[in-house]
C-alpha cells in the first residue's frame, strides 16, 4: 500500500490509494504532545478486511438509498444493494473500496482520481472524480469533484474515524459536540430517512449547544434504540453558501484537542461508532469497541434522490460535481 505524507508543524496526514482513505492524522494536544486522532490500521490487509469505510472517500452514493432504486428523468435505475436491501456507502464496489490513481503529490497536497463505469453497482453514466487533500497550517482541505457522460446521481463523502484522546485504549463519550444545526432526518428501523425535518429543540439530538456524546447515548429515544447510538444527519443551518462554513466542533476537554468541520456540504451525518463491536484490533493491536470513534461525515442527504423536498443529487452531461470539506486541528 502507497501511503502519502502531508506535514508541517501543525500536523501530519497519511493518505493511502486505497478508497483515497486518511490512514493517519497526527495533532498535538495542549501540551504539544503528538498523538494519532484517526482511527486506523496497521496494514492495508486489515483495511480490505474490516469494512466499515475507515477514513475512505464515499462514493458513489455515500449513505443509504432505499431499496437500492431511485428515479430521474422517468427511468428508474435499480443498485446492487448490499445492507438489508438497501444500498450503502456506493454499495460492495462503492469508491473506498476501489484503488484510486495517483495524479500528483507535494508534501502540502496530494490529488487522486478515480474512473467509474457506466453501471458501475448499478449507477448510469460515467463518471469521473477526483480527491484533492490540501494541509495548510491547521486545516486539512478535502475538494472532492466529479462529472458525468449521463444523468446520475452523485454523494460523495469522507468517512474518518476521530478519537481526540490520542488513543483507541480510551472512549469517546467524553467529547464534547456542537452541531451548527435546528433539525435532523428521523430514520425507519432500516435507517432510512422517513422525509421529515424534525427539530432538535427538546430531543436528545440538540447539539447547538457543546454536550458530551455520553450524556444522552444510552436513553430509551426510539431513534438511538434504531442506530444504537447516533447515526442520523443533521441538517446544517448554513447551507446553501459559496464557500465552507461552519459545521461541527468536538472538543477533549484533557487533552485540549479541538476538531472543526467546515463543509459546503448540506448535511452532516453524526456517527458515535456503533458498529465497532470488539471484532477488530486498530493500530497497535488495540481492541476497537464501541465508542472508541466517531464520525463526522459532510454530505448530502440519505436517500436524498427519493425525497423531492431534500437537496438533489442528480448530475448531468456539462455539470461539474463540487463539494469541499476542512477539517482544522485546534487546541484550547
Amino acid at each position: 500500500m502507497e501511503l502519502f505524507t502531508l506535514q508541517n508543524r501543525q500536523a501530519r496526514v497519511c493518505v493511502s490509494r486505497y478508497g483515497a482513505r486518511m490512514v493517519s492524522i497526527e495533532t498535538p494536544d495542549h501540551d504539544g504532545a503528538f498523538g494519532h486522532i484517526l482511527l486506523g490500521f496497521d496494514d492495508v490487509g486489515s483495511y480490505e478486511n474490516a469494512g466499515g469505510s475507515f477514513g475512505a472517500v464515499l462514493g458513489r452514493y455515500a449513505n443509504r438509498i432505499a431499496g437500492g432504486r431511485f428515479t430521474v428523468d422517468g427511468q428508474c435505475f435499480q443498485l446492487d444493494c448490499n445492507d438489508h436491501g438497501n444500498i450503502l456507502h456506493g454499495g460492495i464496489g462503492g469508491f473506498g473500496n476501489r484503488y484510486w490513481d495517483l495524479e500528483s503529490f507535494t508534501e502540502s497536497e496530494l490529488a487522486l482520481t478515480l474512473s467509474s463505469a457506466d453501471g458501475d453497482q448499478g449507477f448510469p453514466g460515467t463518471v469521473a472524480a477526483r480527491a484533492v487533500y490540501r494541509l495548510q497550517g491547521t486545516e486539512l482541505r478535502l475538494e472532492l469533484t466529479a462529472t458525468t457522460d449521463a444523468t446520475t446521481v452523485i454523494n460523495l463523502s469522507s468517512h474518518p474515524y476521530f478519537n481526540l484522546t490520542g488513543s483507541a485504549r480510551h472512549d469517546i463519550l467524553d467529547h464534547q459536540i456542537s452541531i451548527d444545526a435546528t433539525s435532523f432526518l428521523p430514520t425507519d428501523a432500516a435507517q432510512i430517512p422517513t422525509g421529515e425535518l424534525r427539530p432538535v429543540a427538546g430531543t436528545v439530538f440538540d447539539f447547538r449547544r457543546p454536550k458530551a456524546v455520553g450524556d444522552n447515548i444510552h436513553d430509551d429515544d426510539p431513534q438511538l434504540l434504531i442506530a444504537r447510538g447516533y447515526d442520523h444527519c443533521f441538517v446544517l443551518n448554513k447551507w446553501p453558501q459559496a464557500g465552507p462554513q461552519f459545521a461541527a466542533r468536538a472538543y477533549h476537554p484533557r487533552s485540549g484537542r479541538m476538531l472543526e468541520l467546515h463543509t459546503t456540504q448540506p448535511g452532516l451525518q453524526f456517527y458515535s461508532g456503533n458498529s465497532l463491536d470488539g471484532g477488530l484490533k486498530g493500530r497497535d493491536g488495540i481492541t476497537l469497541r464501541q465508542s472508541s470513534g466517531f464520525a463526522f461525515e459532510a454530505q448530502n442527504f440519505p436517500d436524498a434522490p427519493n425525497h423531492n423536498n431534500f437537496p438533489s443529487a442528480v448530475l448531468r452531461p456539462g455539470d461539474r460535481y463540487q463539494q469541499i470539506i476542512v477539517y482544522k486541528f485546534l487546541t484550547a
